[in-house]
């Protein structure tokens, strides 16, 4: 196997964490000697050992003198776990080829400076980019403690998310839906506004075998929502709501009643909320990564703050046709195409009869 292969290898690897590290990395690592992987790993579950341990620890003796290939740089501090560097170290591994730098400052470079000081050969920048796709979540959360916001929204061929009733399903297909559904178990939130709620009255949770639910976040500034709202009945402490800070009086009794049974509130000031402000106090919670799922008020806010890290737009070969219909996205005034919104490297996918924009900054 060549070097390429190898660090390939060790990104395939890094994706069976997806859904199970967050808010930390999707790690890989294969120990190789001979031109034969000896030795291989991923980051498992959140808290729990690195994957340069077990592919370390599946190499065994016959790792003195081979090469790791890991996809981010290995820690040096002790945090949850002891430094990687350590056992790097101790297991005799005589180079160390790295697809891209940690920027956790207590990292960032300091895993390289180790390795280098003990005498082990390192290389650093192969399949960076890849790398980097990776941990688009990491990446951010990780340098500014605010989530990734992800847009996810089913249209019909003329924009439209629901008819002017408010009926909604379905307009994309079971293919589609099922990709939302992998998309809810990837990040760790899901994000809508009270009319969502009592509209469609959605449950958001992740109905894959053996993943985990999201945060199901509602944004509710008048604090309107119903206690029996499908949101509030999973038993799991992951319910939280955004409101105004006057309801702490206005609302008190209510508050008190949800708090009960797990929900989490977050209280700003006056009415009308910035998406930024919202994010920045989620993050707090040691969310790192949102689903924006709607209405079309949120999603045109997201737009309009230019706040939107990346998204899937799932399109139906469908027409409502009416005017009064919902739009996904709504109240933009632009005169001139030079001034409208593009969305960013877009990448097309198709599902069955829909196909998808998905586009990351």
């Amino acid at each position: 196997m060549n070097d390429k292969e190898c660090m390939e290898r060790a990104i395939e690897l890094a994706k069976l964490g997806v859904g199970k590290v967050n808010p930390n990395p999707l790690v890989g690592a294969v120990v190789v000697k001979d031109g034969k992987i000896i030795g291989e790993g991923w980051h498992k579950n959140y808290g729990g050992p690195h994957a340069e341990v077990y592919a370390l620890e599946m190499a065994g003796e016959n790792a003195k003198g081979a090469t790791l290939y890991v996809t981010l740089e290995p820690c040096s501090h002790f945090g949850k776990t002891p430094p990687c560097v350590k056992k790097i170290i101790e297991k005799g591994i005589k180079k160390c080829v790295v697809a891209i730098l940690d920027p956790n400052p207590l990292v960032a470079g300091k895993g390289i400076k180790y390795l280098k000081e003990a005498g082990i050969e390192v290389e650093v920048g192969l399949l960076k980019e890849e790398a980097f796709e990776i941990n688009r979540v990491f990446f951010k959360y990780i340098k500014d403690k605010v989530p990734f916001l992800f847009l996810k929204c089913g249209i019909t061929l003329d924009g439209k998310i629901a008819t002017k009733t408010g009926n909604s399903k379905w307009i994309t297909n079971e293919i589609s839906r099922k990709k939302v559904q992998e998309l809810r178990t990837k990040y760790m939130a899901i994000m809508v506004g009270i009319n969502t709620v009592i509209q469609d009255n959605p449950s958001l949770d992740s109905r894959m075998e053996n993943s985990r639910n999201p945060y199901r976040i509602v944004i509710d500034p008048e604090l309107v929502i119903k206690k029996d709202a499908k949101v509030l009945q999973f038993q799991d402490n992951k319910a939280i709501i955004i409101t105004a800070i006057k309801n702490k009086e206005t609302c008190l009794e209510k508050i008190e009643d949800l708090e009960k049974t797990g929900t989490k509130f977050i209280y700003l000031e006056g009415e009308e909320f910035l998406i930024n402000d919202i994010l920045k106090e989620i993050g707090k919670l040691g969310i790192d990564s949102i689903i924006l799922e709607g209405g079309s008020y949120l999603i045109s806010k997201a737009f309009k703050e230019s706040i939107i890290d990346g998204g899937e737009i799932f399109i139906a070969p469908k027409i409502i046709g009416d005017n009064s219909a919902v739009s996904f996205v709504q109240s933009f005034n632009f005169e001139n195409i030079d001034d409208i919104f593009k969305l960013p490297n877009p990448k097309f996918n198709i599902y069955g009869d829909n196909i998808s924009i998905e586009f990351y900054k």
